[in-house]
This record gives structure tokens, sequence and C-alpha cells, in this order.
């Protein structure tokens, strides 16, 4: 019995170190995504890429620059947030080398209103918030210039500056405000442009309440991960985004987020 108690006591302690040894042999990965649904989706993969020996550790943030100044510093190994159009305009702003590794959802741009229903019926001279940001403010002025608000000078795109407007028909006022703060100004605007992933921390939902949006069938915009020229080859952002890109995930997104993000892979 004494020979059997011990060789149980080792048995025991030995899967104990084992156990501790899994543990400690996970892999830390820093990933970094705005507060909402970019995080929201990122904690949903946890414990998936535990199963893979992948410690995700997710940093939200409350804005669109600290999570590329992180993620170029080292900090961060990868951040999920953004389009390639912004991440490719941050490296010839700032001296970044970020790359995209992989697609993750499109997250239509829509304009919202709490004074007209119908964005037809936006009055001469209205005031319209748009991002300030290099990036989005031309994805917004491209998205009234579709509808037939406004022109812009040929060629400049999605790069468009609201110094762009070249022709302006019902003399829109515009009102460049910061990405984050765009829902809490609608008060004060006839209708304003709203990032999706604002929208939704907000409570708008994009397909019921926006009086204008983006077809997420046509949108080029959509988001990645992104990561280092350095690190791009990671084994762990492999991992990462082959779980992300998995059915599970696709089925989550869909039905978490109703339409408002949709699964880019």
């Amino acid at each position: 019995m004494k020979k059997y108690i011990a060789y149980l006591f080792v048995f025991l302690f030995s899967l104990s170190v084992a156990t501790g040894s899994n543990a400690e042999d996970l892999s830390v990965l820093k990933v970094g995504a705005t507060a909402g649904p970019h995080a929201e989706i990122l904690e949903f993969l946890k414990d998936r890429l535990k199963d893979r020996g992948i410690d995700l550790q997710v940093y939200s943030f409350n804005d669109y620059i600290t999570p590329n100044a992180a993620l170029d510093q080292g900090d961060l190994d990868a951040n999920s947030y953004q389009h390639g159009l912004f991440m490719d305009t941050q490296n010839q702003d700032r001296g970044y080398s970020l790359v995209s590794v992989a697609k993750t959802v499109v997250c239509p741009m829509g304009f919202y209103s709490k004074k007209i229903d119908d964005v037809d019926d936006l009055r001469e001279g209205a005031k319209v918030s748009v991002p300030n940001d290099p990036a989005n403010v031309g994805r917004a002025l491209a998205l009234l210039e579709e509808k037939g608000f406004i022109k812009l000078a040929d060629g400049v795109g999605y790069r468009a500056s609201v110094l762009d407007v070249v022709e302006n028909s019902k003399g829109i006022k515009f009102v460049e405000i910061e990405a984050p703060q765009l829902p809490r100004v609608l008060d004060d605007v006839d209708m304003g442009a709203v990032n999706v992933n604002y929208a939704v921390e907000a409570g708008l939902s994009p397909l019921e309440d926006a009086i204008l949006l983006e077809d997420p069938e046509t949108s080029p915009f959509a988001n990645i991960i992104a990561a280092r020229e350095d690190n791009r080859d990671d084994r762990r952002i492999a991992i990462l985004i082959e779980v992300y890109h998995s059915d599970e995930t696709r089925k989550f997104i869909l039905d978490r987020f109703k339409g408002s993000f949709v699964p880019a892979w």
C-alpha cells in the first residue's frame, strides 16, 4: 500500500509539473484593436488560440493612431482594426514599415442623422460631419459623391480631402471631427459619417439606422491584420490568421454583428 501511495504521489506530482509546464509554454501574442467589435472578435479567439499554444493578449485603444505607433515600436506583435489605405497613409506619413498579412472584415461606413429620416431630405447648406483623418475623410466624401451631392477633383479618389470638393450643389458645410467623437456630434449636425465600429459602440445599427451606407459587397475597404515587415512570417501570427479565418469565427461575426461586419476572406 505504501509503495502504491508513493507511486501515486509521484504520478500526481509529475502531472502537476507537466500541466504547469504547458501553461508556461504558451507563446504570448500581443494584438491591438480599437475598443468595440474589433477587440470583441479577438476576445472570441482567445480560447481557440490557447488550444493552439498561443496566449492571445488583447490591447484595446480608443483612437486610430496609437495601435500603429505601438506596433511600430514593438510593443505589439500585430493589430486588427484598420483598412489597407489607412495603414498605407500611416506608413507614408510616419515612416512605419507595417504590412498587411490577412483580411478580416468589411465595415461599411454610413451617414447617420437625428434630424432627417431620408438622405434625399438633406437641406441646402446642411452641416455634415466627416472624419478628420486622411484615409477616412476621403471614404466619406466618395460616398457623398456617389450619391451625387458633391464632385471631387479628378484623380484624388479615396485620398480626397474637403479641399478637393470642386462641386457642391447643396452648399454642404463640412465639419471635420476625430473619428471616435463622430457619434457624439450627431445632435449638432444635419448628418454625419460614422465608422462602423464607433457606430456599433454607440448603439447604432448600420443596416437599420444609416440613411446612406456603403455597399459591403463592393467596398474596397476590407480591414486587415497588420504586422511589421520584420515579423510578418511569425508562426504565432500565422496561427492567429488560421483561427480568425475559420468557419466558427465567420459564424460568430455574422451572428453577433448582424451584417454590420462582413467577413472578407
